[in-house]
């Protein structure tokens, strides 16, 4: 019976915990380091990329978002935020990042429209996301 209640009160937690965070394009993307000042000052689409370049996993999804640009014509941004640049370190608290590959995506306007869970996004998964938003 209490592993019922634990499990039902953690469970309550994580949903307040979702709904609390303001996504669908209410929130303004923070804006930590020049690389993403730059990229959501040119009107298009961004996605932040919190990438480590010398994990396996980041370099895949790399290579995903590299085709996906060049596939969908330059269309959007990409902002990397790497775990090698001290200066970038402030951003990964800014938008909570603890896990890696991370990304975040951006809409024209500069407000965080979707965070996607931590791990390989495929690149099915990031068109829909990039189709879905202005």
């Amino acid at each position: 019976m209490r592993s019922k209640v634990i499990l039902v009160s953690l469970t309550a937690i994580l949903l307040l915990a979702v709904q609390a965070w303001p996504g669908s394009g209410s929130t303004p993307a923070p804006l930590s380091t020049p690389e993403l000042k730059q990229a959501f000052g040119s009107g298009k689409k961004t996605v932040v990329f919190f990438i480590n370049p010398f994990g396996r996993p980041c370099k895949e999804q790399n290579m995903i978002l590299q085709k996906l640009h060049k596939d969908k014509g330059g269309n959007f941004n990409i902002a990397y935020v790497s775990t090698a640049k001290p200066e970038d370190q402030q951003a990964f608290y800014d938008y909570g990042i603890r896990s890696l590959p991370s990304l975040v995506l951006v809409d024209k306007s500069g407000k965080i429209s979707r965070l996607f869970p931590p791990g390989i996004q495929s690149y099915e998964t990031l068109t829909q996301a990039l189709d879905s938003i202005k």
